[in-house]
């Protein structure tokens, strides 16, 4: 690509800023929300940067404060092989941070006493009843919970968390499982597959949320969609997050560069306008910057938004509480030293500590490919980061100090 389209892409992406809101959040001057409109410029200052060096295509930033949209940038590319800009309203592959939605659809059926956190999966998917424990196969001490899939102590993993024979029977990721495998044969496969740790005993990333979608599903009786849709979607008007985007939206989603920008490496995504076998509640939907600081501003509102309330506010205090306490962090558990999990979410426990700056009782959990979102209570914030890139750590350091150093007071 000529540095011609590149430039012409970069002014029109420039246009997006302030010209959209958040999917209908209220908009604001910065400084009326105590931030800086010079230093959330340098936000776009930095992705634009990274798009001339090819780093990521391009990315949309969302930053709202006190419930108002004080910043919306869109910067390069939707598509750069096509030379088509980014805009607000680009759709992404959203990966892990379907969890925490998943994980408020389980909770909205607590609240209606149709699951408890404390029972038993096997209560809801009977295959769980009997599992083993390491190579050994040891019986479990105890069955794996509702909460345990919430907070990822189920003994669950991924396959690609590590190279052992455990691991080696384990689906590679909550993507590849629902392009493989129907939800029955992921049921089979996980019951039939030795747990990697005692159930509560120790932090462990893996299909547990996939597993929670299934029992949201049993217990509700629709699909994991639909579910979805009906108790987060609908009444937050989140027009644009789903697992399946339809062929008139097809256009507006977002693709990565071909290859790692460092390694060369080959960085391929799934279609998600082609159907998966199952809902995959681990990590396949897909969203908008702005649909997602809707979701994030209901949490951040202790359950509500624009008059439609998901959960009790008692409830969300419940999914942002500390939830592992002595149990056992294992590695990159919470994403940073500092922070321990919730329900779905890591939650920030000290003001240092962490590589990046933030809020006790901050909470988050990003997306495999470079989507990112946290809420900050003390600082009334909300910010919604979107690319695809295999640099999402990179970019969840870089997008906290830009927003944080962009407060005034």
């Amino acid at each position: 690509m000529t540095r011609r389209p590149i430039v012409l892409a970069l002014l029109l992406s420039l246009l997006a800023i302030g010209h959209a809101a958040a999917s209908d959040l209220p908009t604001t001057k910065p400084e009326q929300v105590g931030l800086s409109s010079e230093r959330l410029g340098r936000i776009g200052q930095v992705l634009r940067a990274d798009v001339e060096r090819g780093r990521i295509p391009g990315a949309v930033v969302v930053v709202a404060r006190k419930g108002r949209v004080a910043s919306l940038q869109a910067v390069g590319f939707r598509d750069k092989a096509a030379g088509t800009p980014m805009t607000p309203d680009s759709i992404f592959r959203i990966a892990s941070m379907t969890k925490p939605i998943v994980t408020v659809a389980a909770l909205s059926l607590y609240e209606e006493g149709r699951l408890l956190p404390s029972d038993p999966v096997s209560k809801y998917i009977p295959a769980f009843k009997n599992q083993a424990v390491g190579l050994e196969r040891a019986p479990a001490e105890r069955e794996m919970t509702i909460q345990d899939l919430m907070r990822h102590t189920s003994g669950l993993t991924y396959g690609n968390r590590g190279q052992t024979e455990i691991h080696k029977m384990y689906p590679e990721s909550s993507s590849v499982s629902s392009l493989t495998l129907t939800m029955d044969e992921l049921i089979e496969r996980l019951s039939r597959a030795p747990l990697l740790y005692q159930p509560g005993t120790r932090w462990e990333y893996g299909l547990s949320t996939d597993v929670l979608g299934r029992v949201v599903e049993i217990v509700s009786g629709q699909s994991l969609g639909e579910v979805l849709a009906e108790r987060v979607y609908r009444p937050l008007k989140m027009t644009d997050t789903t697992f399946l985007v339809p062929a008139d939206k097809r256009a507006r989603i977002a693709q990565g560069l071909p290859a790692h920008p460092d390694t060369g490496v080959e960085f391929k995504l799934a279609d998600p306008s082609v159907p998966r076998k199952f809902d995959c509640g681990g990590g396949c939907a897909v969203s908008t910057a702005g649909d997602y600081a809707r979701f994030a501003q209901m949490l951040l509102n202790r359950g509500t938004l624009d008059g439609a309330r998901v959960l009790s506010p008692r409830t969300v205090e419940f999914m942002t509480a500390d939830h592992l306490g002595a149990i056992s962090r294992g590695t990159g558990s919470t994403g940073w030293p500092g922070y321990t999990w919730g329900l779905g979410v890591a939650v920030r426990q000290d003001k240092g500590i962490a590589p990046i700056p933030g809020s006790p009782g901050d909470f988050y959990w990003p997306g495999a490919y470079a989507t990112y979102w946290w809420a900050d209570p003390k600082e009334e914030l909300v910010v919604v980061f979107m690319t695809q890139s295999p640099l999402g750590r990179h970019y969840q350091h870089l997008v906290r100090g830009l927003v944080y150093q962009a407060i005034a007071h």
